[in-house]
């Protein structure tokens, strides 16, 4: 009995705004002893944690990791055999491109009980804030998450013949750095360069921008902005009705950042 221990509870944080939080998300938080956290965590859904609950840092850069992944996974078993109450807070939704998965598998090879707790992922939580449905008939019949991140300086590897589908709305996490090599790619195998495209920053937040272009001038809009945070790439037919859908934020076009 001297190693039961946990569970711990891999908790999605969603893209944001807390009032995203599921209840339950917000009851673990409100009970922990312990918040191991990561960098896209926003400041508001922070303000959640009780004042006496310990934080961890484990945040990450692009290229750069404040915490490696497996100094994480081995730091959560040994909170849960000290006997706390555990929460690993991600941004996001845990099994969207957040490496809950890896977490969870190091876990249960421990032999410690885990919860995962769904969160709202960037791809919806943002787009619907944008005013951008993933999915609307006559425009997008289906939907592509992928993520943008390589891993150290690996090639950027993607099936890109699959994605540059004009009937698909393509998700892209973690795409801001990679943006050239992208649209590039969806150009080169087919899809149409000017197909709208936007460049959602800091989705969900009070600081939400939003700019919509073009695919070829995408990466020239994101370099234009100047803001080294959170930002998620929408590319299909979907991204035209922001015009008329945009609620949340002011949205920027193209042609209106260029007149200043």
């Amino acid at each position: 009995m001297a190693n039961a221990a946990g569970p711990v509870y891999i908790v999605g944080a969603g893209p944001g705004d807390p009032d995203l939080l599921t209840v339950k998300a917000v009851r673990l938080i409100g009970a922990a002893d312990v918040v191991v956290y990561d960098r896209l965590v926003s400041d508001a859904v922070m303000a959640l944690i009780p004042s006496g609950t310990t934080r961890i840092f484990a945040g990450k850069v692009a290229r750069n990791h404040h915490m490696p992944q497996p100094d994480i996974n081995d730091l959560l078993v040994g909170l849960a055999r000290s006997h706390r109450v555990v929460v690993r807070l991600k941004g996001g939704d845990p099994f969207v491109f957040g490496r809950g998965g890896e977490e969870a598998k190091h876990l249960a090879r421990a032999g410690i009980p885990f919860e995962i707790v769904p969160g709202v992922t960037s791809a919806s939580g943002c787009s619907a804030y944008a005013g951008i449905p993933l999915t609307h008939r006559g425009l997008a019949h289906g939907v592509r998450y992928v993520t943008g991140h390589t891993q150290e300086d690996d090639t950027l590897d993607l099936n890109w013949p699959s994605l540059a589908d004009p009937d698909t709305t393509l998700v892209i996490y973690m795409g801001r750095i990679t943006a050239p090599r992208l649209c590039e790619q969806l150009i080169a195998h087919g899809l149409d360069a000017k197909t709208p495209a936007a460049a959602v920053i800091n989705g969900t937040r009070p600081d939400q921008e939003t700019v919509t272009t073009t695919l070829a001038d995408l990466p020239d809009a994101i370099e234009s902005l100047g803001r080294a945070a959170p930002t998620l790439l929408i590319v299909g037919r979907v991204v035209a009705l922001s015009d008329a859908l945009a609620w949340f934020a002011p949205r920027r076009s193209k042609g209106e950042e260029a007149a200043g």
